[in-house]
């Protein structure tokens, strides 16, 4: 075989071991993320966003409660999560490392913490501890407000209130949504208060905030000190490594959710509003994020981010 013949026959053989871009952009295209409708999932979400359309990607969220969320990952509903909170949702971890069909491919957040905490007035009564509670009932009104019905964290609290842990048997779990909680807690202010609490999140800067002890049991110790984890279906991160490994070096810190979350709840920022504002004034975080990544199309995607947010 002559050298020109050889050489057609070596780069006809190498094309034809690439993947066909259509079948490429058709499977990996569309990465789609869940979001349980708290305020640091939406932020990171965001960020994520403005990511992928940088490169290409077209960013589908779907907002699924906690449960949901996680059977739509086991069921190839969705690709990515970036919400596993560890350890108050290790039942549903446990749940999907038993099936195999999901991998984590991060820790995205360390310093959280997730517990029951007071406000000032119950603060004053001197409640520092779970068991300090019931001797208060009366004050409390008996209750004790969640999130969004089905949160692990809500089955938590209910556990309690069903074993009678604390003298706590005859008070009742208070359902709602993140901002709605928020809202008791902010115009009740006269009035002892226990509630969900968490970091990061700018009810922290916005609400003088008790965290209890005592909870080690059901929330973890260091006032239910918390890891956040990304997890992804195994099948996606096979199939799409490129967009999989953007995910792997996605990783945030309390201050900058502290920072995205008060622009999404205090200014009225949409999530993708605010990460690109974050993004545009923290250029520096792109490289880092970028290492390695490409565009869905294969071109190199640090400066298509770039040329995109100046743009």
């Amino acid at each position: 075989m002559s050298r020109p013949l050889q050489a057609a026959v070596l780069a006809l053989t190498a094309f034809s071991a690439l993947p066909a871009l259509a079948d490429d952009a058709g499977t990996c295209g569309t990465v789609r993320l869940s979001d349980p409708g708290w305020s640091d999932i939406s932020a990171t979400n965001g960020i994520a966003a403005v990511l992928l359309e940088g490169l290409g990607y077209t960013p589908d969220i779907a907002t699924l409660s906690v449960p949901v969320g996680y059977e739509a990952l086991k069921g190839a509903q969705t690709d990515v999560f970036l919400g596993n909170w560890l350890p108050a949702q290790q039942e549903f971890r446990a749940d999907l490392d038993a099936d195999g069909s999901v991998t984590e491919l991060v820790q995205n957040l360390e310093g959280a913490k997730f517990t029951l905490a007071v406000n000032p007035a119950a603060a004053e009564l001197g409640v520092k501890d779970f068991a300090d509670l019931d001797a208060h009932k009366e004050a409390f009104e008996g209750k004790i407000y969640g999130i969004e019905p089905g949160a692990p964290a809500n089955l938590n609290i209910q556990s309690m209130i069903d074993a009678d842990e604390f003298g706590l048997g005859d008070w009742e779990l208070v359902e709602s949504g993140e901002q709605a909680m928020l809202a008791q807690v902010q115009r009740n202010s006269d009035t002892p208060t226990v509630f969900l609490a968490w970091a990061p999140h700018p009810m922290n800067e916005a609400i003088e905030i008790s965290y209890l002890s005592g909870g080690d049991e059901r929330f973890g110790p260091d006032f239910g000190g918390a890891t956040v984890h990304t997890l992804a279906r195994k099948e996606w991160v096979e199939a799409c490594p490129n967009a999989a490994k953007l995910f792997t070096q996605l990783t945030f810190d309390v201050k900058m959710e502290n920072v995205l979350m008060g622009a999404i709840l205090n200014d009225g920022q949409s999530p993708t509003d605010a990460a690109r504002d974050w993004l545009s004034a923290n250029p520096e975080q792109l490289s880092v994020w970028l290492e390695d990544v490409t565009t869905l199309d294969g071109q190199p995607g640090l400066p298509a981010l770039q040329a995109e947010l100046e743009g």
